[in-house]
């Protein structure tokens, strides 16, 4: 099983870093590697975790790892997850960023509504600026779609905070293809967070085409999976050729899929952290590659015209 051995790491060596970059609108440029800070909250997604401590020291050390891109949301805790970025981390590093979102509404434990009115849009964009203690958002991302409010006037909240910098860039968080080419007419978007992984596809195809085209950053969450990999026969092959557990191929396939792909992958665990971090040194073969449906294989009589 792939890990990572060593507790000091120089910064031009910080495994985060092997996975690549990716430019978040025209002026963030983060490793591909990213952390979702979700997990750290307690169950239900809900207030501080039994062990505090541990929450910190995980995303202490993702930052330490190479990790300069933590998603996270008021939602999460709620509020609980940006206080704990900001008591591990702040002061913080100059080339990390915090993307955070807006918009989904937390009654109690497990339990998710949303309101995305302008208004409240904009009063949650300002309290998660206070929280975090920046002076302005990086990446603040609509975090669902609330149908009994215009999509324009939603996209449009969004483009006010920014015209007021209180926000850099806009992302956008569980949209269709639809939503998404019909907030480009709106605003630039930098971002598209939507549940994608090797067995969760769908539209997010589409959507990963869109994006490779016009610049803008795929974070996946639920990147691995995690309920589906254990039955699938291609990966435990690949897997077991790289001496690496599935998760980390699922990463490592998502890294594979498209340059603007940026994973997320969320523990609670320093140990599974350090694995995925892992997952941005493994190289696929074209073997690989077709195994894993990221080729079609190369036909036999590729090039050979056939008269009969």
């Amino acid at each position: 099983m792939a890990k990572i051995r060593d507790h000091e790491i120089e910064p031009d060596a910080r495994p985060a870093a092997r996975a690549g970059t990716v430019r978040i609108g025209e002026d963030l440029v983060v490793n591909r590697m990213g952390f979702g800070a979700m997990r750290l909250c307690g169950p239900g997604i809900w207030g501080w975790p039994e062990n505090r401590e541990n929450a910190l020291q995980v995303l202490r050390r993702a930052v330490e790892l190479g990790v300069n891109f933590i998603d996270t949301a008021d939602a999460y805790g709620p509020e609980v997850n940006e206080e704990q970025i900001a008591q591990a981390l702040h002061p913080y590093p100059h080339d990390l960023v915090i993307a955070t979102k807006g918009g989904s509404v937390r009654p109690g434990p497990g339990q998710w509504l949303r309101d995305c009115r302008p208004e409240r849009l904009k009063a949650c964009a300002h309290a998660s600026l206070k929280r975090l203690k920046v002076d302005r958002i990086a990446l603040y991302q609509l975090h669902a779609v609330d149908t009994n409010v215009p999509f324009a006037d939603q996209v449009g909240a969004l483009v006010d905070l920014s015209r007021e910098g209180v926000v850099e860039h806009i992302g956008l968080s569980n949209v269709s293809f639809a939503q998404l080419v019909e907030a480009t007419k709106i605003a630039r978007i930098a971002s598209v967070q939507n549940m994608y992984n090797i067995h969760n596809r769908g539209e997010n195809d589409r959507i990963i085409d869109f994006c490779d085209q016009n610049g803008i950053a795929f974070i996946p969450y639920f990147p691995l999976g995690a309920g589906e990999l254990a039955d699938d026969t291609e990966l435990q092959v690949v897997s077991k050729a790289h001496g690496a557990n599935m998760f980390q191929i699922g990463l490592a396939w998502l890294l594979a899929r498209s340059p603007m792909m940026l994973p997320i992958p969320g523990t609670s665990s320093l140990e599974h952290l350090e694995e995925n971090v892992a997952a941005a040194d493994i190289q696929f073969s074209q073997e690989d590659r077709v195994r894993l449906g990221l080729e079609q294989p190369v036909s036999a009589h590729h090039g050979v015209h056939d008269e009969r």
